[in-house]
């Protein structure tokens, strides 16, 4: 199992770093990660950005994959399902938690709801299926 701190550390110089994710819980099947909602993350409008939105999500079902798979696979991306219900403004912060409802041998799959933190307002509800694939790097996480 993956540590908060090693997620966190991992994907700082990536699409996760820059968009602002902070993991903040990691169990055996669940993750939460939150995501401030500033000028990285909104649309035109002021609005938090639909595909910022998914980021978010892929990223926790992600995670929950890698860190509860076999040290020798690792997963990918196969398809995602959103719905978004509201919206949060530039200055909110929204939480995503992640909880798998299948794992099977190829795949596994992730509900990711997302929250406003300050008054625990459904924004997205987001379905993502990961397929599990050969870990090509092993020691990714190793340091």
């Amino acid at each position: 199992m993956l540590t908060i701190e090693q997620m966190n550390n991992h994907t700082r110089k990536t699409l996760v770093g820059h968009l602002g994710i902070e993991f903040t819980v990691s169990e055996d099947g669940y993750v939460e990660a939150t995501m401030p909602v500033d000028e990285r993350t909104i649309q035109s409008y002021g609005y938090l950005h639909g595909g910022a939105t998914i980021a978010l999500a892929e990223t926790v079902a992600g995670v929950g994959t890698f860190s509860i798979a076999l040290p020798e696979k690792s997963c990918v991306g196969m398809q995602i399902s959103a719905s978004h219900i509201s919206s949060a403004r530039i200055g909110e912060t929204v939480v995503a938690k992640g909880s798998i409802v299948h794992r099977g041998k190829s795949t596994h799959v992730w509900d990711v709801n997302i929250y406003a933190m300050d008054d625990d307002r459904l924004i997205s509800t987001i379905r993502v299926t990961n397929a599990i694939i050969k870990n090509r790097n092993p020691d990714v996480f190793s340091s």
